[in-house]
């Protein structure tokens, strides 16, 4: 998807601050290919501690989804690490993981990018603000994207790309504020691609209200990896960068349950 992109790469994302962020573009579809379809933006919040290739594959699941059964257009992609506020257990320092997650997108995506904007905050993000950035971003900063036939700018459709867990957690009463959920699934809507364990069905029909801008991939193949082993399924640079940087010991993995993102 570079095809028209945003212009050339800006600053890296792991190097910016509150003082000089910029809004990463440089790889967003400035012109759609398809006519007659809405642009649609993939946004991943999360821990990413680390990045492993089933995040990478989650993007790769949603666009092929978004071509085959939606009338959505993916132009672009975004991961949003949490930042240090959000004082999970175990998580390495907000810089490492940006830095991790734009090792993981530069070889293995062509429209994939990293936007530190959450990981910079000094306070914790709630999912909604997030995603109400990225609108505010793409569809009034950049103008939207142009048509096509290069006539008409439209806006582009912000969406959530999740884990079933996530949406399980949705659905459990009192985990997320009612004008949270109402507003990420009511405005943008989410992609959340089934997990083994998780009871997709229950979830949903606690969430029948917005089940029209649900939409849930199904995994051919199951996955159902623990967490001891997930380190099997990282980038080679992602590797060499933990190995260097000391990030992670083993207890920092058997304090690292918790809470889910919101």
């Amino acid at each position: 998807m570079t095809d028209n992109a945003a212009g050339p790469a800006p600053q890296a994302a792991s190097a910016m601050t509150l003082d000089n962020y910029r809004f990463p573009a440089h790889r967003l579809l400035r012109q759609q290919r398809t006519p007659d379809r809405t642009p649609l933006v993939l946004v991943a919040c999360g821990s990413f501690s680390p990045i492993t290739y089933l995040h990478l594959r989650m993007f790769e699941m949603a666009n092929d989804y978004a071509r085959i059964n939606t009338q959505y257009e993916v132009v672009g992609g975004y991961l949003s690490p949490v930042s240090d506020a959000y004082k999970k257990a175990g998580l390495a320092e907000a810089h490492h993981r940006v830095r991790m997650c734009e090792l993981a997108a530069e070889e293995t995506s062509s429209w994939l990018m990293v936007d530190p904007w959450e990981a910079i905050q000094p306070e914790y993000t709630p999912t909604a603000k997030v995603l109400d950035h990225f609108e505010y971003e793409i569809n009034h900063n950049l103008g939207g994207i142009l048509s096509e036939d290069g006539e008409t700018r439209k806006p582009a459709r912000i969406m959530l790309l999740a884990g079933a867990d996530l949406i399980g957690t949705m659905s459990t009463p009192g985990v997320w504020a009612e004008k949270d959920l109402a507003h990420i699934l009511g405005n943008y809507g989410a992609m959340i691609v089934e997990r083994s364990g998780t009871d997709i069905d229950e979830a949903l029909g606690n969430l029948k209200q917005w089940e029209d801008n649900i939409h849930v991939l199904t995994q051919m193949i199951q996955n159902n990896v623990s967490s001891t082993k997930i380190r099997l399924f990282l980038k080679r640079d992602v590797i060499q960068y933990i190995d260097q940087h000391k990030l992670y010991t083993d207890s920092d993995e058997a304090k690292s349950k918790g809470k889910e993102k919101q």
